[in-house]
């Protein structure tokens, strides 16, 4: 894994209602880029409501929370709708912007797939703080804490 700090690497996705998104469409804006393996899941449900519920406090600090995995747009519609989720969920179908932020690994029991990481980027676009494994409960209040550490050095 790349050790911060690093640019961001650039990509364009469809989100869950067909629209290409862009990560420059972000620059000068924090981004809280998150990698999670499957949409309605337990784990990843509890991680995008953790982030749900972080989401204005990490507005008021100038950051965008934009969730990836490889679930079509319909099942991110879906998602976005059961959890009330106020933030992009986007497609990554071929997993060329997982393999290029390193988030497709080996998993527990030796099985690869998508890795649980979260990257927070700065308004410059440099990635400045990478969660490895992260544990669901309580993420966007951890984010919230950095971000908040970031933006006063």
């Amino acid at each position: 894994m790349k050790q911060p700090p690093y640019i961001a690497p650039d990509f364009t996705l469809p989100d869950e209602s067909s629209t290409m998104r862009s990560l420059s469409e972000y620059k000068n804006k924090w981004v809280v880029l998150y990698f999670y393996p499957k949409d309605d899941t337990p784990g990843c449900t509890v991680e995008a409501c953790s982030l749900r519920d972080a989401r204005d406090e990490l507005a008021d600090l100038g950051a965008e929370v934009i969730g990836i995995s490889k679930d079509e747009a319909d099942a991110h519609e879906k998602f976005k709708a059961k959890n009330n989720l106020n933030f992009v969920l986007l497609t990554d179908a071929d997993g060329s912007v997982i393999d290029m932020y390193g988030a497709w690994g080996k998993k527990q029991f030796g099985q690869e797939g998508i890795l649980r990481k979260t990257f927070i980027i700065d308004p410059k676009g440099t990635v400045v703080k990478v969660y490895g494994r992260v544990t669901p409960l309580g993420h966007g209040d951890q984010v919230i804490a950095d971000i908040r550490r970031l933006t006063t050095k």
